[in-house]
């Protein structure tokens, strides 16, 4: 079943205004997928990685952003992989105590490490961004996707220079599969 929450690319662009002024590309009235595969027809692969970001639902973001990491990476030695594993876990059972645990290890982790950010994603998929009792702010939409971008980025960073098209094709074909059929 589609994932997908927008009928055109100029209406993602619209819900995320924030973040859509970081893509070069004009938005269409186009399906977004259709944009996705313009973006990278034209080898404007980071542009497609931010787009896909925001297109996915959070929590297939997330899935997405840990998949990435995995297939751009390698192997994950076990003394690093608390971010991975505690984002998938959220993925896999979505509560609050997991996402909250993605959030506190992403704080303390290195803004360096893409694996940090996979926490992050997780962690800011809902709950408060400020929790104060007379004034509540609600964690900003865009911030899971945000997160999912950079970490996608960061880990196509450790790819040999020449591979990196072809890997960040490869998470963005990912995505697409997941924004057509979910989790």
């Amino acid at each position: 079943m589609s994932r997908i929450r927008f009928a055109t690319a100029r209406a993602v662009f619209e819900a995320f205004p924030e973040e859509s002024r970081k893509i070069g590309a004009q938005a269409a009235d186009q399906s977004p997928i259709d944009f996705l595969k313009s973006l990278m027809l034209r080898a404007e692969l980071d542009d497609a990685v931010r787009f896909c970001a925001l297109l996915l639902p959070r929590r297939e973001a997330v899935w997405w952003a840990c998949g990435c990491a995995r297939s751009l990476l390698g192997k994950v030695p076990p003394d690093k992989a608390e971010p991975l594993l505690a984002a998938e876990a959220w993925v896999q059972q979505p509560e609050t105590e997991r996402r909250e645990a993605a959030l506190r290890i992403g704080t303390h982790g290195d803004s360096d490490d893409p694996l940090t950010w996979i926490a992050l994603a997780a962690g800011w998929a809902g709950g408060m961004l400020f929790s104060h009792p007379e004034r509540p702010i609600p964690m900003p939409p865009f911030m899971t996707a945000r997160a999912a971008c950079l970490a996608v980025q960061l880990g196509a960073g450790a790819v040999d220079r020449n591979e990196r098209p072809a890997r960040l094709r490869a998470c963005v074909a990912e995505g697409i599969r997941l924004a057509d059929a979910g989790l």
